[in-house]
């Protein structure tokens, strides 16, 4: 997700819900659900929705994982680089997800912009089939 103007944030240390729900993204490398992601962690102490949201929410804002709008889930972030405007290949499928940068000046809010429409958030997605499952064979 790109944002034109963030604020500077103050780095907190992770609790201990963040932690376990970053962990599980980063493991499953595909799109997850608060509840795939309840699901998951239900042997590690996580009962209810709301503790799986707050962790998102807070993992949201710290830039470690990204809302995939589509589909209502989340991704662990793969990169760094938020100054740069990124998106997401999204495998149909497996709900894999490829995250990727744009190449700089990719002008992709040009059009918007020319009919003053003034963009203050861009999530780029590209929907379709990964290798693997248009031969059959699945990633891990």
């Amino acid at each position: 997700m790109y944002t034109r103007e963030k604020p500077m944030r103050r780095v907190r240390r992770m609790t201990h819900n963040q932690s376990l729900v970053l962990e599980v993204l980063r493991t499953e490398r595909r799109a997850m659900s608060a509840y795939q992601i309840l699901d998951a962690l239900r042997d590690h102490g996580l009962r209810a929705p709301v503790q799986v949201y707050r962790a998102l929410e807070s993992l949201l804002e710290r830039e470690e994982v990204h809302r995939i709008e589509s589909l209502n889930a989340f991704v662990a972030c793969n990169h760094r680089d938020h100054g740069n405007l990124g998106g997401f290949a999204i495998c149909d499928d497996c709900r894999t997800i490829w995250e990727f940068t744009l190449p700089e000046g990719a002008e992709i809010t040009a059009l918007a912009d020319s009919k003053g429409f003034e963009t203050h958030e861009v999530m780029v997605e590209l929907h379709g089939r990964c290798t693997g499952c248009k031969t059959g064979r699945k990633w891990g």
